[in-house]
């Protein structure tokens, strides 16, 4: 990752500011997009169990990929979490940094190993092997941020061997960085899965409109 930009973290963090509901405090979602702002993320995933701060946490990576020209992916269950997203937050729906995926998000984030940015909610099913698939996804010589949201509400990361903070802000806050020389211990680690079909949600940025689809890829031979 780039070295800190502290104009791009402030830009960043009064944008999502602004784009809140009227709410006198910040909240978590402010400092994700400083973070990812200041540390120039330029793929930026997001592993979401559909809870009520989800919406605005896109809508906070979405401010960050504007103002570092970077680009979010979202992970949601269902059809049915997206759309409800999109209802609270028209503009994530129109914007052209942000894209939906719909699927089992410890199998989907194995698809990104170039993300230098996750987040991560702790209120998903199982979310320790996300970030562990994080970390054995990863390509040789890159670095990540790893965040975990209503981390008060999840178990520990310490078991995947990396150092963790963990942050009293709103619903609690994790905060684990990937070392690029870390990485190099676990390339190709996933490299023999397979993968299933998943849905994709594209949106369309003239028009507006939603196409759904089906991608399917085939295991490696």
């Amino acid at each position: 990752m780039a070295q800190w930009s502290a104009e791009n973290a402030t830009k960043a963090y009064l944008r999502t500011l602004k784009m809140g509901k009227g709410a006198k405090e910040p909240d978590v979602s402010e400092f994700i997009s400083a973070i990812a702002a200041g540390n120039n993320a330029q793929l930026m995933v997001v592993a979401s169990a559909g809870t009520a701060a989800t919406s605005d946490i896109i809508q906070a990576l979405v401010a960050a990929a504007q103002q570092t020209g970077g680009h979010v992916i979202c992970i949601l269950r269902c059809l049915k979490d997206v759309q409800a997203c999109k209802q609270v937050h028209c503009l994530i729906a129109n914007d052209r940094h942000v894209e939906f995926v719909i699927g089992d998000a410890e199998r989907l984030i194995k698809d990104y190993g170039k993300a230098d940015f996750v987040v991560v909610d702790c209120k998903l099913d199982h979310h320790e092997r996300i970030v562990g698939a994080v970390k054995g996804g990863k390509n040789l010589g890159g670095s990540a941020i790893i965040l975990g949201y209503n981390a008060f509400h999840g178990g520990s990361w310490e078991w995947s061997g990396l150092k963790t903070q963990l942050l009293p802000i709103g619903d609690g806050l994790s905060v684990t960085r990937i070392p690029a020389a870390a990485t190099s211990e676990v390339k190709g680690c996933y490299g023999s899965l397979g993968r299933k079909s998943n849905w994709v949600v594209k949106v369309d940025k003239f028009t507006g409109e939603e196409h759904v689809f089906r991608v399917r890829s085939h295991a490696a031979r």
